[in-house]
């Protein structure tokens, strides 16, 4: 595996010595390598740890963790990245001349800094050490905040720092988590931590609810997601914020006793978001803060899937998938209409679109029906999530009457906004645009992907590696 990922991050020395078409293809199959292999690795069942750094105690040593988790985490950032990185070339393009930039010269730092981020959130869930984890958080930060200082919309300086105050916070409790448990254990590396302490759960949840984030700590998102360059957009919201639910994860199955004990609490906030990011959606005229507001309510479904034993952390991970699937789609939507039409953003601007960017409009319609679980891979997170709830609660109707609800409420919005932007009467004469191929067809490709992973043999292999990789790592026995 070392040798694999090791392409996207040679590509990030290497794309900014070629041509902006050059590096855009450099960028893309860069990750498209390690792609191909992660889902050998998922059809073949090969789960190892591969050792990287021997380092002394406390630290423990550095070693990439290699089983189906962070296979499926895997797979979504290589293939959101390498598409995104496709859709770059045009969009970034046209932002580069808004901005007054010179193209050579940007887009050689843009794919630097792009691929930095793309490559450390890769980086991050094939790491088996705590301290190793932080590092490539703490990366993708960085680097995420300087491209929306350098390339974002409005007040962008302004945002990015919010952006980088809330996140570090998030970033700080966590670490100061990893610290107490590697001085707990004398060692950072997962496979040798035999406990958690209450105070260093504590500190680890509350950081990653302020990434995820939920309810209350989410103040920063929609000005982030809103403000970023598209690209970066359709990476920070399908991709960055859900690792926090990857950490959460790989904490639990470090100790499980305390999200089983507030397994009630956890549930209740995770519907609570969900419920009300998912209402506060329709209350919103501009496109990617709309899409920002679904991201909290989607991040709801990994707070509720935390809370419903094995089959909730299923849920969890294909969940991740659908929303990372989906949102970059959409987000990809959002832009295409920003560089054809003007930086059009106001929905109440838009209707019936699908006559002027039929290949656009279809993509937002697989966007959204892997938001609400339709004929794509997020029908089988919401199917794990339900077995979650009976799992752990039975046939509590008012339990399992929540958690419809939030499958209900993102199915209505996102047909809302679809009809709102793309069909209906159109609220204002455009032109049929000419649409860059790629602006729409990396949008296709992963949502051709997303559908695909219903069938065997994905999903199989998938689902039977989950089972087998949770309940291993659980001591045996599925609760």
């Amino acid at each position: 595996m070392l040798e694999f990922l090791f392409i996207p991050l040679a590509a990030v020395v290497i794309a900014p010595l070629f041509s902006p078409r050059a590096a855009t293809i450099i960028s893309a199959v860069s990750f498209l390598i390690p792609f191909a292999y992660i889902l050998y690795c998922l059809f073949s069942g090969k789960v190892f740890e591969e050792m990287l750094i021997f380092v002394s105690k406390p630290i423990g040593n550095f070693y990439l963790l290699n089983d189906f988790i962070s296979y499926a985490f895997g797979l979504t950032i290589c293939i959101v990245s390498a598409m995104v990185a496709l859709y770059s070339l045009p969009y970034m393009r046209h932002r580069f001349e808004e901005l007054g930039y010179h193209l050579e010269d940007e887009f050689r730092r843009y794919f630097f800094l792009y691929n930095l981020y793309a490559v450390s959130m890769l980086w991050l869930v094939f790491s088996g050490n705590l301290i190793m984890l932080y590092i490539f958080l703490e990366l993708s930060l960085l680097a995420s905040f300087l491209l929306i200082y350098l390339y974002g919309y409005g007040n962008r300086q302004w945002v990015a720092i919010l952006y980088f105050i809330w996140t570090h916070i998030a970033g700080l409790l966590a670490l100061i988590g990893f610290l107490l448990i590697m001085f707990d254990n004398a060692t950072a590396a997962l496979n040798q931590i035999k406990t958690v302490s209450f105070l260093a759960w504590l500190l680890i949840f509350a950081g990653m609810l302020i990434k995820l984030p939920g309810v209350g700590p989410h103040i920063w998102l929609p000005w982030a997601h809103a403000e970023a360059p598209t690209p970066v957009s359709a990476l920070l919201s399908p991709l960055t914020v859900g690792l926090g639910a990857y950490i959460l994860l790989r904490i639990y199955l470090l100790n499980p006793i305390y999200f089983k004990t507030f397994a009630p609490i956890i549930l209740a906030y995770g519907v609570f978001s969900s419920i009300y990011a998912g209402l506060s959606v329709f209350r919103q005229t501009d496109y990617k803060r709309l899409l920002a507001y679904s991201t909290v309510s989607q991040m709801g479904y990994m707070l509720i899937g935390l809370a419903l034993g094995t089959s909730g952390l299923i849920g969890v991970v294909i969940q991740y998938m659908s929303h990372a699937f989906g949102k970059s789609i959409l987000f990809m939507t959002a832009g295409g209409l920003i560089a054809l039409y003007h930086g059009l953003r106001d929905i109440n601007k838009m209707g019936g679109l699908h006559e002027q960017v039929p290949s656009i409009s279809n993509a937002a319609l697989i966007g959204f029906m892997n938001l609400s679980g339709i004929l794509a891979i997020g029908m089988f997170g919401e199917f794990f999530i339900l077995k979650g709830v009976t799992d752990v609660f039975g046939l509590d109707v008012k339990v399992l009457l929540s958690v419809v609800t939030v499958f209900i409420i993102s199915g209505l919005y996102s047909f809302y906004v679809l009809k709102k932007i793309f069909y209906g009467t159109p609220r204002k004469e455009y032109e049929k645009a000419k649409v860059h191929r790629f602006l729409d067809v990396p949008l296709y490709i992963i949502g051709i992907l997303s559908m695909i992973f219903i069938f065997p043999p994905l999903i199989t292999s998938l689902l039977q590696g989950l089972k087998i990789n949770l309940s291993l790592s659980l001591g045996g026995v599925i609760p």
